[in-house]
């Protein structure tokens, strides 16, 4: 058990558990029932204006993290919900970027980890 990152480009598995989509626009090019999304958690998601300032320019990785964890910080309840379902059972934290490195989910999944 645990959480984790997955592409939503990338096919769906079982052993994904629970897949939650962390962004606040649906993927493009992928249909509902091939994203076999669980969940859509939209408020935790970064805002319309930090993806568009963020514009997955690695450069300004720092400062995304910097800035999406103080929105998180209103987030507490939503957190603690994933944290939970974690405990559970395998938690997949689902993105459409093509960088999962400097993605919202890895920021997120650093986040949920401490």
């Amino acid at each position: 058990m645990g959480i984790r990152i997955k592409r939503v480009y990338e096919p769906a598995e079982e052993s994904d558990g629970l897949r939650i989509l962390v962004d606040r626009l649906w993927p493009r090019g992928v249909s509902k029932a091939a994203a076999k999304i669980d969940r859509w958690e939209k408020d935790l998601a970064p805002s319309d204006e930090l993806r568009k300032w963020f514009g997955h320019d690695p450069a300004r990785w720092a400062e995304f993290k910097k800035r999406y964890r103080t929105k998180l910080k209103s987030q507490a309840q939503a957190l603690d919900n994933v944290r939970r379902l974690a405990r559970q059972q395998t938690v997949t934290l689902v993105f459409g970027a093509r960088d999962a490195a400097h993605s919202n989910a890895a920021a997120l999944l650093e986040w949920l980890k401490k």
